[in-house]
């Protein structure tokens, strides 16, 4: 295979960035991208659709999946201009200092109120303790399915969701990683960072 671009072995968000250090090198092409687990293969798979190019899984083998990301014209798309929306970053699960208690029920508050607002979020990212309002046992799911259903993207940090150990009780959103954070909120024209 040509043009390989190996991430064995490499932790999140560096499989994501060696592609895109790759694709960013060339006008148009392709490249077959091995990572040796899931969450490697699903963002890459997300980089290419986020980036508008073809990709497919061409082997599985001794638990590497090998990815085939096709470029097939350069991306005019102008990454410097900001979307009209703005971004939630969450990295709590309660809003403000003090009361455990109260700031569980400030924040439920908080996220209903962002619900019934005219313009929402275009992004709520949740980060660190912030991931367990995206996981089984949160108060805010309904609030946050709701937003979800009205075109609001959810994400929670893999990480953060393999730190605490929730990864299988994710109820809502896409498990992301520190690259696409990055761009998420580099593309926002303003953060609200809780």
């Amino acid at each position: 295979m040509d043009n390989i671009i190996n991430c064995k072995g490499l932790n999140c968000p560096e499989p994501v960035i060696n592609t895109k250090k790759y694709f960013d090198s060339i006008s148009q092409g392709e490249g077959t991208v091995i990572v040796d687990n899931e969450v490697a293969k699903n963002n890459i798979i997300k980089f290419a659709k986020n980036n508008n190019y073809l990709s497919e899984i061409v082997k599985m083998e001794n638990e590497l999946y090998y990815i085939k990301v096709v470029k097939e014209v350069e991306n005019t798309k102008d990454k410097n201009l900001l979307n009209d929306g703005y971004t939630i970053l969450v990295t709590t699960d309660k809003l403000g200092e003090g009361s455990e208690e109260l700031g569980k029920i400030l924040m439920k508050s908080y996220f209903y109120a962002v619900s019934e607002n005219d313009k929402l979020p275009t992004n709520i990212i949740f980060l660190n303790s912030g991931v367990f309002l995206t996981t089984e046992g949160s108060e805010v799911l309904d609030i946050l399915e709701a937003m979800s259903k009205k075109g609001v993207a959810i994400s929670s940090c893999g990480t953060c969701l393999d730190f605490y150990n929730l990864k299988d009780k994710l109820k809502l959103g896409e498990i992301s990683n520190m690259y696409f954070i990055v761009e998420k909120i580099s593309n926002s024209s303003k953060v609200i960072k809780l």
